[in-house]
Order: C-alpha cells, then structure tokens, then sequence
C-alpha cells in the first residue's frame, strides 16, 4: 500500500461522509471492506454458535445406567430412580407430620435394611441409628428451636478401622409445605443410599469412616443438621462435608461453595468429579447473602468447622418448593450424573491425607471454573491476584505498542497516536456504561409500568430486553464517532483497532479494580482479555496490523473461545437465578439484577466483535437489526401472551397466604380485637395483580399500618423470611370467622418476685401443634435479663433489639413447651402491665373450613398456593 493509501481514512468515503477524495481511490476502499451482508450475517453466526454448543452442553446429561450394569460396582440411576419413586408417593414431608416422621423415616430405614444386606461384611462395618436431638440456635434474626425432629445417621467403615477421621455426606429428606420434595433433596437422598450400596457392595477399601446423615429437618430452617453437629456422638470426628442440596430439578449439579481457604478440595474435585460443573463466580455470588437460599454447609463450618462442598441442583427452579417438585421432572440421567460425581467425590475424600488434619492445609482461597462441562481449571487464589494483574498489565504495554506501530505506519507521531487513542478510550468507556445502563433502563421502565418478570416464562426474550440494548450501548459511540470525526492520517482499519485496544484497556482497568478489591470473579475479566491478548501479540509480530483488516482474522478465531465461555458462564446464572426471581419478594425489581447479569455476558461474550461492526458498508444495517429485535420484543413482551409471566405447572406464580383468626387480650382478660382473614406474604414483584380478576380481593389492605401499630404487626409472622417481608404484605378481611383446628394454650405456672425485689420470674407452659411462635415485647420501663432461650440475643441487644421472635418446632415428641422470663423492673412494681406475649399457631397441611376452600379454589391454574390456618393470640402480662 502506497503512502497516498495510508493517509485515507476509509470511514471518509462511508454512508454520509463529507470528505472528498479522488474517485478511483474511494472505489479502491471500498471494496477492501467487506460486504453489508457479513454484517449481519455475523450476528447469525454467533447467535447460532450459542444454540448449537453452547445451550447442548448446558444441558447434556450422561447416559443413564441399567440394573444390568449391577455387577460393575458403578452408580446405577435406574436403582435409584425406582428408590426416589417410592420416595415421592409419601407425599409432603414437613417437620412434625405423618409423612416426615414416620412414613418417610421408616422408609429410608427400610431401603437401608436392604442396603445392609448386600453390605461386604468382610470388608465394611455398618451402624444405622435415628438420632431425636432437641436444641435452639440464632437463625437471622430468630431464636430457631427444635424439639425430637429425626435424623438417620449411618456410618460405614472399614473393617477394623480405628480412624478417628470421619467423611460427611449430607442431604435432606423433609420438605416445605404443597412439596412433594422429589428434587429438593430426594434426589440427593437416593443418590446417597445408590453410592452407599456401591461402596458397601464392592472390595474397593477405603481409609476414613463415611458418615451418611440424612437429616429431616432443614427447610425449618436447618435444624436437623445444627442437631447433628452439635450433638450426635460422631459429630466431632467428622472433618470435611459433602453437602448436597436443590434449588431446582432435573439438570446438572453445580459445586458453587468450597473450603473454606481449603484449596486442596478444589484440586479432589478437578481429578475426581466425572462431570465438572462449578464456579467461584458462584460462590462468591452466594455468600454475598442476596440469594433467597441457605444450605447446611454453613452450619457445618459455623458450628463443626467442617470444610468441604456445597453442592445444589439449580436447573429448573422453577418447581422448588412446589407441588410440581414431582418425579417426572428428573431424568434419569441427571441422578446419573449426581451419583457418579458425588461417588468419586467419597472415594476420593474417604482415602484424602489431607483428612487427617485439614487445618494444616488451610493455605487461602481457589479460582475454579468448568469449561462448558468439558474440563476444569483451577489454581490458587494467590496467584491468581499476579496473574490478573499480568494479564492487564499486558493489556496494557502491547496496547501502547500496537499504538506505537501504528504511528510509525501512519508517518504521526506517538504522541499524537496517544492522543487520538486516548479520545478513543473515552468514546469505549461511555459505550461500556451505556452497554450496562441501557438494559437497566429497560427493567426500570418495564418494572415501573407493571410489567416485571415479563420473561419468566420465556427467557429468550431477554435477548431483545437486555441483550441487543447492551450490544447496542457499547457499539454505538464509536460508530457516531467514527460517523463525524475527521482524522485522514490514521487508516481506518486502524482506527477501528483503535477501538477495540480502548475497550481492552475498560476491561484490563476494570480487572485491576476488582482484582485490587479482591474479588476472585476478576477471572472472567482476566481470561477474556487473554483471548484480545494472544491475537493482538500474533499481529504485532506478523505485521498483520499493518494490512488493512488483516488483523481481524486472527482476533475473530480467538474470540471464539471467550464467546464459549462467557456465554455459558452467564447463561448458567440466568437460568439459574430467572426462577428465583419469581420468588424475591415484592419490595424489589428482579429485572434490574437480571438485566445486569444479561448485559456483563453479553459485554464480556460480544463486546470486541461487536465493535468490528464498523468494518463492513453499512454498519446502521446491524444496529437496525438488533433494535428491531428489541422492538418485537419489547412488544411481544408487554402487548401478547408471551410476556404475562405464569404458566400452570410450569413456571407458577407462588401464593404464600395464611388462614388467620387473631386476637387481643388486654391486661384484664377483656377481648379488645378478633377478626379473621387472609395474610398475603408475596414473593414476587407482581403481587396480587396476576390473579385479582380470578379471585375476590374487595378489602385489601396493607399490612403497613398494623407493623406501626402492634407487635410483629400483631400477625403469626411465620418465620424470618416472612418478618423481612412485613411491610410488603397484605391482609384481606373475612367476615366469617376463621376456626383453626385448635388453639395454642398457654398457662402461666407462676409469678414469683426474685430476692432483690427488681426482678420477676414469670414460668409458663405452651402446647400446641408442631410449628408455633413465641413473641415477647417488654415495656419500655421493662427489660428481659434471662430467660429459658439462648442467651445471644439478650447479651447483644444492638444486633438483636427487641421485640423477640422464637421460632419452635417439633418432630417426633408432642411435649409442651416449658419456659421462663425473668423481667427486671427498677421501681420493683409487677402489679402492672409488664410484656406482651404474642402466640402464634401454624396448621400446616389443614385446608381450612369450607369457606378457606373454596377460596383457594378460586385462584387460577398457574397460582401455587402454599396456605394454611394460623392463630395468633396477643397476651398482656
């Protein structure tokens, strides 16, 4: 190319362009550039790359294995699924019912009976016992108490063993109410017992003693295992926990929480799990507390200092904690793919040296991730901190480099590159920000018009919601720019590399930040600048750069990679997290976390190619394609069919409501309120809009006013999710009378003045069914200084100010509950009003009296209702 060539910036001879320059020369640029067509064409190219390798790979599942496969000593999914069939013809299995304490319990005992038999007793010791703990923890802002809820625990061990080292593997079989609990966790149940039998079935010996804990109460929340750690005899042997859990049904399982600061794990997952599936994205995501999801894991390690895995399956929630949590929802090859991870996962860890004290390899953090399912990578997290720094670095010097070779081409000088690639930077930082801001907008604006959550049901609209804005903000700027400026001393192949080098350095800029703040998620950032990285260096050296679009070969197959990745990294959490939006809560828009994951995949899977728009004719073609996609969505999405967000049995709207009947007794025994209707804890940002044409709600209120007014907004507020949600929930009126099947009895045994005249004991006793409150509110002159509860909350009243809620439940033993408060008063005057005691009872599985039935029955098809009659009985003492 001629110096004359050099000197042209092709963008002057582009649609619209001003600048004149000599004919045969334009002719000569333009057709160096490649055709309208492939513009479009690439978007084609990329959309069809996602749907073809990576959405197959999301989902693909192993073959499953055959009783005829038996005598291998290998997983078998049909033996399970046909132990988690019968396990899902129980039905509900909440804490203190028939079906969790004696069908599902004798059950489970059972399969083991049977599993006992095939056990090698030459080789394996097998002991099975049900343990019935009674004990009380801190659970957010709750006193969490328990009383005989059951756990079956088995051990297998060596013959002969004396380690005193012990393996855990933990699952849960009871359920929340309306759930048949077959994803959330049978699963996870029965692929414990499959890889208890196979390893109690086969000569393949093994160093530490595996503990098998199949805990009935975790949805209450996490009882059964705080039970186990603090209490069973083998509790402190145990060093490390397998935790399995659900959070959806029928897919892939992830490993989204390790340690911690236990790396060594990550390295017995990366050589033993068959089918990798995790990452530190998820992890760190998880423990920033703005998931509506708890696992036992993190009892084990507060309470036990266990290290290990947390393991879920996340893949259609849309069932959990629903009716439709059902059997025919699991493939079976998904119990393949669960029972042959987490079988290598125990022989691995059951034979781990580390085990034998995992304290002394507790060396800090990992960076871990699958690679489409394919392989995995992982390395500490104290390199990783260099790494991410190098990576940007690098960035960074061959960015001044490829500018420098680009003045040295261009006959300017380096300062002068600096400069216009400096004004390019600018024009790449507004895109990146307007790539984020711009689906922000457009959740904010959905939301703000009532139409949240639009893509529930459909999560492919999210590309024309979220996807084609974002791809559209970062475009943009450097389009108009390179639309209006007029530097013909740059080449224009150049000065789109330009541009790219200025998004390059965003992303190096950003990684550092956030490496600088240690977030180990800096990982996305610093692999995907690798992939801009090693074809800018291989330009360089080839002089590719310097030969008009040259360069963009090597780029285009590099990203290639990036593209992969980032795509199925997003997508994961997209899927993910879509169902558990339906499910945030009222008070929050769950498009804006949506719309942020959508448009950081898409920046980080697209952002580079997106920019080579510009080296095609006519670029507008692409952004009109990709507004016209966002058009026909935004349409479809708040004007048809396809944007309402609930489908029957398949992505419900969940109705939280209680039947209540409650009432307000005064210090003389008088009655001064009873009324009975319905309380409303929404989960969804919708509310009661989508069904309020079915279903008669004349005399909806907010419950706002109550929360100013009474104790706990004198409501049996269920638990702490149902506190946090008071000021979103809403209570409907009935003027028939609500009649729970019983009422809660509480008798005080005694008031009995302490010897220094300022303190009064007041002891009572409280019966009533399995799931029942306590709250207690002293008066302002009054304050509790003991009582029969954990002592945390009195001891720190500025994390736990008054008023008080205890949480109580029973499994197995209906006995009542025996407490005491101690009331300390300076004045020493007790003949006066001195706390008020609000008593909640929850009937679970109760449908209620005729009239509460043929309410439920008015909802439509997609409400899944979870209710229940409730009491609520406010005392003054």
């Amino acid at each position: 190319m001629g110096d004359k060539d050099k000197l042209i910036n092709e963008e002057s001879i582009e649609e619209g362009s001003s600048t004149s320059i000599p004919k045969k020369v334009a002719k000569k640029v333009v057709k160096s550039q490649l055709p309208w067509y492939f513009g479009t064409g690439s978007l084609l190219f990329w959309g069809l790359l996602f749907f073809s390798i990576v959405v197959p790979l999301f989902y693909r599942l192993p073959t499953p294995l055959t009783i005829n496969d038996s005598n291998k000593g290998v997983f078998i999914a049909e033996r399970a699924y046909n132990t988690l069939s019968g396990f899902a013809s129980i039905g509900t299995k909440v804490v203190g019912s028939q079906g969790n304490e004696v069908d599902t319990v004798q059950y489970l005992l059972n399969q083991l009976a049977i599993i006992k038999e095939e056990i090698l007793d030459d080789f394996f010791d097998l002991e099975i016992e049900v343990q019935k703990p009674t004990g009380e923890y801190i659970y957010m802002t709750i006193v969490n108490r328990y009383q005989s809820i059951q756990n079956i625990v088995v051990k297998l061990s060596p013959k002969n063993s004396t380690s005193e080292t012990y393996l855990l593997v933990n699952s849960h079989f009871d359920s929340q109410p309306t759930s048949p609990s077959v994803g959330d966790a049978g699963h996870m149940i029965v692929s414990i017992l499959e890889v208890l039998r196979v390893i109690g079935s086969t000569r393949q010996t093994f160093t530490h003693p595996i503990v098998f804990l199949l805990n009935g109460a975790e949805e209450n929340p996490l009882q059964g295992s705080h039970g186990f750690i603090t209490q069973h005899k083998w509790a402190p042997f145990c060093k490390a926990v397998i935790n399995l859990d659900a959070a959806g049904s029928g897919g892939r399982e992830i490993l989204f929480q390790t340690g911690p600061d236990s790396p060594w794990l990550v390295d017995y997952y990366k050589k033993n799990a068959k089918y990798p599936f995790a990452t530190t994205m998820a992890e760190e995501l998880f423990q920033t507390g703005l998931l509506p999801s708890d696992t036992d894991f993190q009892i084990f390690n507060a309470y036990g200092s266990l290290v290990g895995f947390d393991i879920a399956q996340v893949i259609n929630g849309y069932v959990y904690h629903t009716l439709n949590d059902r059997i025919d929802v699991i493939p079976l090859g998904a119990l393949q793919n669960t029972g042959d991870n987490l079988l290598s996962l125990v022989r691995a860890l059951s034979n781990a040296t580390e085990l034998f004290n995992p304290e002394a390899y507790e060396t800090g953090h990992a960076i871990f991730f699958d690679v489409l399912g394919l392989f995995f990578v992982s390395y500490s997290a104290t390199n990783a901190v260099y790494f991410n720094y190098a990576v940007a670095a690098a960035t960074i010097l061959l960015v001044f480099l490829s500018l420098w070779r680009i003045a040295v081409k261009s006959n300017i000088t380096l300062e002068s590159a600096l400069l216009w690639g400096i004004v390019v930077l600018v024009i790449q930082v507004i895109g990146f920000v307007l790539g984020v801001a711009l689906p922000i907008v457009v959740a904010y604006v959905m939301d703000k018009y009532g139409l949240s959550l639009s893509y529930f049901s459909h999560p492919i609209l999210l590309i024309g919601l979220y996807v084609c804005p974002s791809l559209l903000g970062l475009s943009l700027p450097a389009y108009i720019y390179f639309k209006l400026q007029r530097n013909p001393k740059i080449p224009y192949p150049s000065q789109i590399q330009l541009a790219l080098h200025g998004y390059a350095v965003v992303l190096a800029v950003l990684a550092i930040a956030l490496n600088y703040y240690g977030l180990r998620t800096t990982y996305v950032f610093t692999w995907t600048l690798i992939f801009y990285v090693i074809p800018l260096a291989l330009n360089l050296l080839l002089t590719l750069q310097d030969r008009g679009y040259a360069w963009t070969a090597l780029l285009k197959i590099a990203q290639v990679f990036p593209f992969l990745y980032n795509s199925y990294l997003f997508y994961t959490f997209i899927a993910a997290l879509t169902p558990m939006m339906g499910r945030y809560g009222a008070s929050t828009n769950p498009d804006l976390y949506v719309s942020v994951l959508a448009s950081l995949g898409s920046l980080l899977s697209l952002g580079f190619l997106i920019l080579l728009v510009n080296i095609y004719r006519r670029p507008s073609l692409v952004f009109l394609v990709l507004l016209a996609i966002s058009g026909v969505t935004i349409y479809a999405a708040t004007s048809t069919q396809v944007g309402f967000p609930y489908r029957a049995k398949t992505n419900v709207q969940r109705v939280p409501y209680l039947q209540v009947r409650r009432t307000f007794y005064e210090y003389d025994g008088t009655v001064s309120k009873d009324e009975s209707g319905y309380l409303f804890n929404f989960q969804d940002r919708r509310k009661q809009v989508p069904f309020e044409d079915y279903v008669n709600l004349t005399g909806i209120v907010s419950l706002e006013d109550d929360c100013d007014k009474y104790m706990f907004c004198g409501v049996p507020l269920y638990d702490d999710r149902w506190y946090s949600r008071r000021l979103q929930a809403m209570w409907l009126p009935r003027e028939e009378p609500i009649i729970p099947p019983s009422i809660p009895s509480l008798e005080l045994l005694s008031k009995t003045v302490l010897s220094d005249n300022t303190t009064v004991r007041l002891e009572f006793n409280l019966t009533g069914p399995d799931h029942i409150s306590v709250f207690v509110q002293p008066y302002e002159d009054v304050a509790i200084g003991n009582w029969s509860f954990i002592r945390t909350m009195l001891d720190d009243p500025t994390t736990y100010p008054a008023p008080y809620h205890i949480y109580s439940s029973y499994g197995s033993n209906d006995a009542p509950l025996n407490f005491f408060l101690e009331l300390e008063k300076p004045d020493g005057d007790f003949d006066v009003p001195l706390l008020q005691l609000g008593i909640s009872g929850h009937f679970i599985g109760n449908e209620g009296d005729k009239q509460a039935i043929e309410f439920a029955d008015s909802f439509p098809p997609f409400s899944a209702l979870v209710e229940w009659p409730a009491s609520y009985h406010r005392y003054i003492y």
